[in-house]
Order: C-alpha cells, then structure tokens, then sequence
C-alpha cells in the first residue's frame, strides 16, 4: 500500500524506451505531443501555428510560450495551496501511411482511445473535433473530399476506423492527483470514517509528465497496425 506500484508514472518508462524504437520503424512518421491546457488555461492556436521545438523549451511542455508562463504561475499557486490540477495533452501525427486500422474490430481510432486511456491519470480522450461535434450539424461535421483532397479533418484523420493519410488529431484528459495534503474523507479497514492527507512528493500537475508517454503509445500503436497492414 505504500508508493504508487502499478499506478506510479515509473511503470511508464519502459513503455517510451519501446516507443522510441517504434518511431524509428515508422521513420518518416513525425508524431508530437504537448501540453494545451492546465486548469482554465488553453492554447488558442492551431497546430499549423506552434513550432512544435518549444515545447521542451519549458517546465511544462507547451509550445506556447506565453501561455507556458501562465500555466506554471498556476501550477506553482496550486502546488503552494497544497493542492492539485489537471491537464489536456494534444496529440499531433504527421505523415501518417494511409490505410491503417480496420473497420470494425481494430479500428484505428479505438486502438488509440485504449491506448492513451492506459496511462495512469487519463480521464478522456477525444479525436479528432471530439466533444465539439456534438454542435455541429452534418453539413458542417462532415469531411468533404474533392479531387485535390479532403477539405477539412473534423474526423482527426480516420474514416471508419481506418487512415486517411491526414494529420491525426488526439486529446487526453488528465485528472488532478488525489495525492494531496488537504485532508479528505475516507474509511478504515474496519470500515470507519477517518480522513486522510497524503504527504511526500506528488506532482501538482501530473498532465506535464503525460507528453513523452503519450507520444510512445501513439508510436507503439501505429507501428503495430503498420506491421500488421504491411504482413
């Protein structure tokens, strides 16, 4: 019962050293990842507008610079409080080989959502416009394609469970740690009320940690479905 065990972030390295092999199988693949929201604050811009080589250019691992300094004024008044905040990791691949995933029992968006939602702490995962399609009409939602190519990617590059060769869009959902020192409720073994508070060393804001994880579950899931498409 002491320290995290399966639930501690340690359990996640062997999983980036498999991801950096599985970025270089799939070679021109480029995949990043990084930090677009701490509590209430969020990156405005879109992916075209980032330089992506920011991103670990500060603590918390967002290519926005200015926002960068916002998230981490934050992170370091919650941490003061003795409290906890969460994140949003986006995730961002290009150059992705068309046809992978299949349509119904692998689909490739799914493969991703079970992926990202076995690293500790994410909550949620949307690809694509996720949430937001849901005030969209079709006519809007939908992905035209003309001769030239597709004219929008709401979809977050996969059509019926299968690649379209367009950037693939992923967001996660990382919750506040429950590891904090303000004291909570709880019971005991014998099943009594009691509270508890949690000392030690805990993150305040476990989704800075998430980016380099969630790139290697992109890259490990990828480079599986490019291995059984290429079979």
């Amino acid at each position: 019962y002491r320290g995290g065990g399966r639930s501690s972030a340690r359990e996640t390295a062997c999983r980036v050293v498999a991801g950096s092999i599985a970025k270089q199988i799939l070679d021109n693949v480029k995949i990043n990842a990084y930090v677009s929201s701490v509590g209430n604050i969020s990156v405005n811009k879109s992916h075209s507008e980032l330089d992506f080589d920011n991103t670990e250019k500060n603590n918390v691992r967002c290519p926005d610079l200015d926002v960068a300094k916002e998230m981490e004024e934050l992170i370091l008044k919650v941490r003061k409080d003795g409290d906890t905040v969460g994140g949003v990791v986006t995730c961002v691949i290009k150059n992705t080989p068309v046809g992978l995933g299949e349509p119904v029992f692998k689909k490739l968006h799914s493969e991703l959502g079970a992926a990202m939602l076995s690293i500790n702490a994410v909550k949620g995962v949307e690809i694509g416009a996720g949430f937001d399609v849901v005030s969209q009409k079709g006519s809007e939602a939908r992905d035209e394609i003309t001769p030239k190519g597709f004219l929008s990617n709401f979809s977050g590059g996969t059509l019926g469970g299968i690649s379209t060769g367009q950037d693939l869009h992923v967001n996660i959902a990382l919750k506040p740690t429950s590891s904090i020192l303000i004291p909570g409720k709880t019971i005991d073994q014998k099943n009594k009320p009691t509270t508890i508070r949690t000392k030690g060393r805990h993150d305040p804001c476990v989704g800075i940690r998430a980016v380099p994880i969630a790139e290697a579950m992109m890259a490990l899931t990828l480079c599986d479905l490019y291995l059984r498409h290429k079979a």
